[in-house]
């Protein structure tokens, strides 16, 4: 018998906090790279201004935006998803203005995408949102481009001895979750999403829920197998921010095409 034989549908009003998943993903195993020690990213703001990001070491940087006349300093964590490519992730502010920013770089091109997740008041719920800028470290033309490379897979991930979710990838934009085995069990949605191509089988990927406030940003590397990456969110009854760096292992189980029709009858 596996898990989805005795599971069913669960109404909404009847699923846990986000920070039901905390325990059950455990600790980023990934170990942080060093490779950014001494460098600096200097990157456009939307509008106007650059938003530079200074490495001092493995664990700490700072940043000034002259645009925006905003600065200060955080710890980050690195990890060097395949060579030369990295995902950043760090968290500035506190409470309800926490940002989490999560960068991916790949230094053999000089494409780089910012993604910057945030909170937003509508009405009386904290919902969050995700702004994303793309551009060149180096002034070329690679940039990460949508994508629809994941479109028709259906994907197996374990997070942890404990938490294991399948994603159903139905277009470019919309996707499929469900926890089979974990604090989620049973519980599933289609959400909004995003895939961008990083590198041959490997994609930044983005998703938002709707039912409770998570934005989440991530490699997929079908090659290496692994997913790398966070969930940002908001726990209501705590009412703080909830982050949750992970890295999984993950199985493709299946490929789907579609058969061409020929429109007769």
């Amino acid at each position: 018998m596996t898990a989805t034989d005795i599971q069913d549908y669960v109404p909404e009003n009847e699923w846990p906090s986000v920070a039901t998943m905390l325990d059950g993903f455990g600790d980023q195993t990934l170990p942080a790279s060093a490779a950014l020690t001494g460098t600096a990213l200097h990157l456009p703001q939307d509008g106007a201004g650059t938003t530079t990001y200074t490495f001092h070491d493995a664990h700490s940087l700072t940043w000034t935006s002259d645009g925006k006349g905003d600065q200060g300093a955080a710890r980050y964590k690195a990890i060097e998803a395949r060579p030369g490519i990295f995902i950043i992730d760090f968290v500035k502010g506190e409470g309800r203005h926490a940002e989490n920013v999560t960068i991916i770089l790949d230094r053999n091109t000089g494409a780089v995408t910012t993604a910057i997740s945030s909170f937003i008041a509508e009405g009386d719920k904290i919902r969050s949102s995700t702004s994303f800028s793309h551009g060149n470290v180096d002034g070329a033309a690679a940039v990460h481009s949508r994508s629809g490379g994941l479109v028709g897979k259906r994907i197996y991930y374990r997070y942890s001895d404990v938490e294991t979710y399948e994603h159903i990838y139905l277009n470019a934009g919309t996707f499929t979750w469900h926890c089979l085995r974990g604090g989620e069990a049973g519980l599933a949605d289609t959400d909004r999403c995003l895939t961008f191509d990083v590198g041959q089988d490997l994609y930044l990927f983005f998703w938002a829920e709707k039912v409770m406030t998570v934005e989440a940003v991530l490699l997929i590397d079908l090659r290496e197998q692994r997913s790398i990456g966070r969930m940002f969110g908001w726990d209501e009854p705590a009412a703080e921010p909830v982050v949750l760096p992970f890295n999984s292992r993950l199985s493709v189980l299946n490929t789907t095409e579609y058969p061409q029709d020929n429109h007769k009858h």
